[in-house]
């Protein structure tokens, strides 16, 4: 059997021999799109090797939700996405003989000197236990080479029978990846590279160059070149009469039987010709060469898929299950991913368009009431005017917009059950020339009385209400030490 991530090898067999050995599994998991492909990755592959299974959404893993799934009296619980930076805590449970826990994330692992000593041990500087399946244990990247959807691809495909094969779940885990924003200028590497080329072999998968805009496959021609903000080109981005006319000049059939054509619908010919067209008026209107290059990049098609629709598409896909479980629907996503194209799609579907609806809400206020500087973060506080779910999507997506420094990693606060939800956005190369959010938050907000963690270019926290200037002092200094 091939093996898609060789490093994490030994560690997914032993988490697969575990969870062979359970009479039955709990599943908890995140609520974002590489939460959702976790949990849909692990819940298949448990599935299929006969695990009867219990699968369970959490907005965060703190001490009080940790606590409530030792409440529910399992032998063995799986957690995907998230665990790692809770091992302290899951640690003193599995101790206690609450459960036994098997993990497969990607994010930082808590400090070996908070765990429980008869349950850790230290590898590293790591906190670790006998399974525990996180690339940053051997040495891969948990932010831009491995996402949580491939620590549970690694598990699924230990934990296939002999005459198994769960390489089809690759879809699933490339969906999760390009969720969580690890497709590095454009393309996904390192480990996720492997799982990649086993999708592909198995045939769900199709790797390929092409224009890099979001909605090719659902959005109508005009509408793909209005929105694409990603690579501003005067006349063209946010103008509907401008987008419309440069295609209009190029001779295409916008509409076929009344119905807008989308990007999928074209022919190869018509695709080059639109996208040579858009490179030449990119270079005469002035836009850097850098951002010009980005029109194009690497996409991962879903060849199972219907052709035209969101789930046909790894970013269109991750975008519609972001719309399912931040609004409290994760049985919505972890449906679709299950195969479901009835009922639960048509609702995913319905939660998108609300999404899609908020989130532009969301940039119009952050624009409207403006963004606070300090010397080395800047910050805008939402208060309960965006929801805490969507609060860092939102904070990502003004990154570097009129008023905003792409220079400056980006603090956004929303209310979150009478506390204060932080989520911090940077960007590749403030990371490069050391920034780590991971840090930041985990850090100052323990300076407050809070908790935090997450990847390098994305994080998060949960502080106490009316903490938040001493969060952002703190904040500040980090980042200052980390920039030297």
């Amino acid at each position: 059997m091939s093996v898609p991530v060789p490093a994490l090898a030994d560690r997914a067999t032993a988490s697969a021999d575990r969870l062979r050995s359970a009479d039955r599994v709990l599943l908890a998991s995140h609520i974002d799109a590489d939460g959702l492909t976790s949990a849909a990755v692990a819940a298949s592959a448990l599935a299929r090797a006969g695990i009867p299974v219990e699968t369970v959404f959490k907005k965060q893993l703190d001490a009080d939700e940790i606590d409530s799934i030792a409440a529910r009296n399992q032998e063995t619980v799986l957690f995907t996405d998230f665990g790692s930076g809770q091992l302290d805590v899951i640690s003193k449970h599995v101790a206690a003989g609450d459960f036994e826990a098997v993990v497969a994330d990607h994010h930082q692992p808590a400090d070996p000197e908070d765990c429980h000593p008869d349950a850790v041990y230290d590898t590293d500087g790591y906190a670790d236990f006998d399974y525990h399946c996180n690339p940053l244990l051997v040495g891969i990247d948990g932010a831009s080479e491995l996402s949580g959807a491939g620590a549970a691809y690694a598990l699924a495909r230990a934990l296939e029978p002999e005459d198994g094969d769960n390489r089809d779940l690759a879809a699933l885990a490339v969906v999760g990846a390009v969720g969580d924003m690890q497709a590095v200028g454009g393309e996904l590497v390192g480990a996720n590279s492997g799982i990649v080329e086993e999708g592909v072999t198995a045939d769900v998968l199709r790797e390929g160059t092409d224009l890099s805009l979001y909605g090719k496959q659902t959005r109508p021609l005009p509408k793909l070149l209005e929105y694409a903000t990603e690579v501003p080109i005067p006349g063209i981005s946010n103008d509907q009469a401008g987008a419309t006319r440069f295609l209009e000049e190029l001779g295409l059939d916008l509409k076929r039987e009344g119905e807008w054509r989308t990007w999928a619908d074209l022919t190869g010919d018509e695709c080059q010709t639109v996208a040579s067209a858009l490179v030449q008026r990119a270079v005469k209107r002035g836009v850097p060469a850098g951002k010009i290059e980005s029109l194009v990049g690497t996409t991962y098609t879903l060849t199972a898929e219907p052709t035209g629709t969101e789930l046909r598409d790894a970013s269109e896909f991750s975008t519609l299950l972001n719309a399912t479980a931040r609004y409290e629907r994760a049985d919505v996503g972890l449906a679709v991913c299950l195969g479901d194209r009835k009922a639960p799609l048509e609702q995913a579907r319905k939660l998108l368009a609300n999404h899609r609806r908020n989130l532009s809400q969301g940039l119009d206020l952050v624009k409207e009431r403006g963004i606070t500087h300090a010397e080395h973060v800047q910050y805008f506080d939402a208060g309960d005017a965006i929801r805490e779910t969507i609060v860092g999507i939102v904070a990502g997506m003004a990154l570097g917009t009129d008023g905003v420094d792409a220079d400056k990693p980006i603090i956004a606060f929303a209310d979150a059950d009478g506390e204060t939800k932080v989520s911090a956005r940077a960007t590749g190369p403030l990371v490069g020339r050391g920034v780590d959010l991971s840090v930041v938050m985990s850090e100052a907000a323990r300076s407050v009385g809070g908790d935090g963690g997450g990847h390098d270019i994305a994080a998060g926290a949960t502080v106490p209400a009316g903490e938040e200037t001493a969060f952002i002092d703190a904040a500040d200094d980090i980042v200052a030490e980390q920039l030297g």
